[in-house]
């Protein structure tokens, strides 16, 4: 027994040496390893990247587009990182001659822009001059915006450089291209506390205006056309943005404004599963006061649609409704947004519909509308269109292209206040 004892106890020394010296030239040899691993998962990717462009192009479409984005946010990463400080310094001698120009330089910059979109609208609406109605839509809203503007004195003009927008606000009305204006909050709750109120209002304006993708494709379905829905949500997404400045500027001073006021927390999940597990229960909440807040919303416009039939039944109008009203009220705003006069009462329907019910109502109207543009149909039926033209389908798409309705007030509230 002894004997048996002890050899099985140099073998295990053996193996436990082994091991140390497996272990030890791991550590040794990390880096090396890892490059390794990765030339040979690189390698794999682009034999696989090959054959399905060689099978099929078309199929392989999205795999190229986004293999594209990929290298191209590596290679900028690898510049950043080594060569980032290199180019910063590169471009401060004009940097310093832009800063000590600047007044001339911004009414240069002014001078130009009118130029062009002066030159712009002679050679684009000289052919089509209804067109300069949307842009006379276009200054409308603007002049509205800025009429009923919160604080017009501190608005700024210039987008990107002189409105100073945060990244937290920026952050989340770009993740609104992709996801919902509840999902697109959580990429920022560590800073909503910290915000100013008018970066939540452009935070609440962005998930407004634009559609999460699921969304996106249940739209398609209904014949809507794509790439009108997507050209709709992504340039929804700084004009957004812009209004929100516009609307409401900002007058406080942000704590997000440089890099040393933002704190990314990695989070105490030690696996992927484990953060997916906590990632569910912290939205049991988020959503249990989400679906509060829209019954609450929803029993609230069904309490008006109903003291308006009780109240247009008294007058032989029993079918009236707070949609029917907002297809009256926003007549005005279908034309100017360049939609023809006789087809601006369906256009203004939709919008009614969108406003105060939701965006699948309008679209699924909006559908049937298109088809019976398609199937033939005449153009009247007694008094009532059957359909409307090309122009005006792609207009009323953009238009209703976005979570902006009553519903969703309730949902935003009821996702931010969690």
């Amino acid at each position: 027994m002894v004997t048996v004892w002890t050899t099985q106890h140099l073998n295990c020394s053996k193996v436990s040496k082994s091991a140390s010296k497996v272990e030890d030239f791991f550590k040794s040899h990390t880096k090396t390893i890892k490059y390794i691993v990765l030339v040979v998962l690189a390698a794999g990717y682009v034999a696989y990247f090959v054959a399905a462009c060689v099978l099929d192009f078309d199929r392989a479409l999205a795999l190229v587009i986004l293999t594209s984005l990929a290298v191209f946010f590596t290679l900028y990463g690898l510049i950043k990182r080594y060569k980032g400080e290199s180019i910063k310094q590169c471009f401060k001698p004009a940097g310093r001659c832009f800063k000590t120009n600047l007044r001339w330089l911004k009414w240069v910059f002014i001078l130009v822009v009118l130029g062009l979109l002066v030159t712009w609208l002679v050679v684009d609406t000289s052919k089509r001059p209804e067109q300069l109605i949307s842009f006379g839509g276009v200054c409308m809203f603007v002049v509205l915006l800025y009429i009923f503007s919160a604080h017009r004195h501190a608005i700024a003009w210039v987008m990107q450089i002189t409105m100073g927008t945060s990244p937290t606000e920026t952050l989340s009305v770009a993740g609104n291209i992709f996801i919902g204006q509840t999902e697109a909050p959580l990429l920022i709750r560590p800073y909503l506390p910290d915000m100013t109120k008018s970066e939540i209002h452009a935070v609440m304006t962005g998930g407004f205006a634009t559609i999460a993708g699921s969304v996106m494709g249940a739209f398609i379905s209904f014949g809507i056309d794509a790439s009108s829905l997507i050209s709709a949500s992504v340039m929804a997404a700084p004009c957004a943005l812009a209004l929100a400045k516009l609307s409401y500027p900002e007058t406080e001073e942000s704590k997000f404004k440089t890099e040393g006021g933002i704190k990314v927390d990695s989070g105490g999940e030690q696996n992927l599963l484990e953060a997916a597990s906590n990632g569910a229960s912290a939205s049991i909440g988020l959503v249990a006061n989400i679906a509060a807040n829209l019954i609450a919303f929803l029993a609230i416009l069904d309490f008006i649609n109903a003291a308006l039939r009780w109240l247009g039944g008294m007058v032989g109008y029993p079918d009236i409704t707070f949609q029917m009203i907002c297809s009256y009220v926003f007549m005005p705003v279908t034309f100017m947004m360049g939609i023809p006069y006789q087809e601006s009462y369906i256009a203004a329907e939709l919008i009614g519909t969108k406003l105060f019910l939701n965006e699948f109502l309008a679209y699924e109207r909006l559908s049937e509308l298109k088809t019976n543009r398609l199937n033939g149909l005449p153009v009247m039926n007694g008094t009532t269109l059957q359909w409307i033209s090309v122009r005006s389908e792609t207009i009323c798409t953009f238009a209703l292209c976005g979570f902006a309705n009553f519903s969703s007030l309730g949902i935003m509230i009821g996702g931010l206040c969690e």
